[in-house]
């Protein structure tokens, strides 16, 4: 009976443990580890270079995600076969890309047991593909995934990468407005929400100089995995084989200098080449998976996935997408935006990015610690991947816990993801 009793007791206990596990909330509750949580055992990025003349000029989009690629597996002693799924964000390859991403994966070590596909949901598509992952796994559709992002602005940025519209789209007011430049709308909405021109400067400096800083302190260098590539010498045409290492669009920058910068989009305008994203070249990959499968396969855990939001807003006010998605992805989350450490908060237009920030009342310290997309650029479908594993990386290095990643995305949406460091 005493054996019975104590039983009972245990079992009462253990119950007890399993309901308050199940009913922790906010800031704790997420905290919490459970064999479910949806992991990232490795995230990386190659360096990220000026479109047109930086270290990836010559470099094609599928070579640079089979660098990326090559790296994740070698960094995370992961057997390339256990890979289910590869989902890749990409917005300016013909085809969406899909064909030379799938083989590039094969190019990379993953054998033809691994399926691979590209998706486009614009700048937003590098985190897209780690939720879709995410999400896959937490299903039970597949055991273990890889979220990525590429894209060479060098070789595909332009008026051809966006299709003509046809007549009952150009007549539709709402439909037509998809297709202005988010220059001139970004132009438009800071004229609209009162972002003056110094306040927008003072913003992308202090982008350029913190992200000058982290490069200088080798803050970068555990998410950058340097590549091996061919190159040719604009000024010789000599074609030579250089490893790039670091972001080249890095660079000192202050208000004096930034001052002098003519506006890109009107005479009158606030918005020019100093304060907005960087055309540039860059790849990003996360691999992810179940807790309980890192655990019994020996992966080392960096963070995990938490919940996220995708939301619409007018086309013409794309730049307010994160304002809207990071409100709801944290309300997803069960947490308040002081409970978050970080936000990486994509860099599209100073003028954006800011509005968003003042508008959410976010600390400045809490945004983009190590720079943004102003200071060493945006590689389309590239940096919702990125994003990931600067975030996990500089988390751990600051002992914090939890992240937000978050972005504008044309045509008129927003998309923000909750993270936690390990």
């Amino acid at each position: 009976m005493a054996n019975q009793t104590g039983n009972m007791h245990d079992a009462q206990t253990r119950l007890s443990q399993v309901a308050s596990h199940m009913n922790a909330t906010g800031r704790a509750g997420i905290l919490e580890k459970r064999p479910d949580d949806i992991v990232v055992t490795a995230a990386l990025r190659t360096p990220i270079t000026k479109g047109g003349k930086g270290g990836f000029k010559d470099l094609a989009g599928a070579d640079l995600l089979h660098g990326a690629f090559k790296a994740l597996i070698q960094r995370s002693g992961i057997d390339p076969g256990l890979v289910e799924d590869i989902a890749v964000g990409n917005v300016l390859a013909p085809g969406g890309g899909a064909t030379e991403f799938r083989a590039a994966a094969l190019a990379a070590g993953f054998p033809d047991s691994v399926a691979v596909r590209a998706l486009n949901r614009q700048c937003s598509s590098g985190l897209q593909a780690c939720v879709d992952i995410a999400n896959a796994i937490s299903s039970g559709m597949i055991d273990i995934g890889i979220g990525a992002g590429v894209e060479s602005m060098s070789s595909q940025y332009g008026p051809g990468a966006v299709t003509e519209f046809s007549e009952l789209l150009e007549n539709h007011p709402a439909a037509a407005n998809c297709k202005v430049s988010m220059g001139v709308l970004s132009e438009q909405m800071a004229k609209d929400r009162n972002v003056s021109r110094q306040d927008q400067d003072r913003f992308a400096v202090a982008s350029y100089q913190k992200a000058g800083a982290a490069q200088k302190q080798g803050l970068f260098d555990e998410e950058i995995a340097p590549l091996k590539v061919k190159w040719t010498d604009p000024k010789t045409d000599e074609e030579k084989e250089i490893t790039v290492s670091v972001d080249d669009g890095v660079r000192e920058v202050t208000m004096q200098s930034i001052g002098k910068i003519k506006p890109a989009f009107g005479k009158d305008g606030s918005i020019h080449a100093g304060n907005a994203s960087q055309i540039s070249d860059g790849a990003a990959a996360v691999l992810l998976m179940k807790r309980s499968t890192a655990q019994r396969l020996g992966q080392k855990i960096l963070g995990k996935y938490v919940t996220a939001s995708i939301v619409g807003v007018p086309p013409l006010l794309m730049g307010i997408g994160p304002w809207k998605a990071i409100p709801i992805a944290l309300q997803k989350a069960g947490i308040s935006k002081d409970d978050v450490d970080i936000y990486e908060i994509n860099e599209a237009f100073a003028s954006q990015c800011l509005w968003c920030a003042n508008e959410l009342a976010i600390p400045v310290e809490k945004i983009n610690p190590k720079g943004g997309a102003i200071a060493f650029g945006h590689p389309l479908g590239c940096t919702g991947a990125r994003q990931v594993s600067t975030l996990l990386y500089e988390l751990r290095r600051t002992n914090k816990k939890i992240g937000v990643s978050s972005m504008c995305v044309g045509t008129g949406m927003g998309m923000a993801a909750v993270w936690v460091s390990e």
